[in-house]
């Protein structure tokens, strides 16, 4: 009965443990883009197994995603949003797929600060 006990506890431990490494993260990522179709294309870029919520501010450039750290890296994060066009203060997007994005999206070489985006 004592070792069937002890099992018991040792068992919930390991389970307990397990369950509480399982980490919702919350990161604040700068992500560039200039306009509501940019936002469009980060957002839905993070629609991924593990980011619980991605939201993107056209003003401040920050990207705020929750995410479980077990499912998905921050750095993998990075990468998703690389693979649609845009660079962020770790990974740079590929020129080929940023030469993809409509003109009001190109932030590296082109002042929007007068559109009406």
């Amino acid at each position: 009965m004592k070792t069937k006990l002890i099992s018991t506890l040792i068992c919930l431990t390991i389970a307990l443990t397990s369950f509480a490494q399982s980490k919702v993260v919350e990161a604040k990522i700068k992500v560039y883009g200039n306009c509501v179709m940019c936002k469009k294309r980060i957002e839905t870029a993070l629609d991924y197994k593990g980011i619980k919520k991605a939201e993107w501010n056209m003003k401040t450039k920050n990207l705020d995603v929750i995410y479980n750290s077990d499912k998905i890296s921050e750095k993998k994060i990075h990468e998703l949003i690389a693979s649609v066009g845009h660079d962020t203060d770790l990974v740079k997007a590929k020129d080929e797929k940023y030469a993809t994005l409509p003109f009001c999206c190109l932030f590296r070489d082109h002042d929007h600060k007068m559109d009406n985006h």
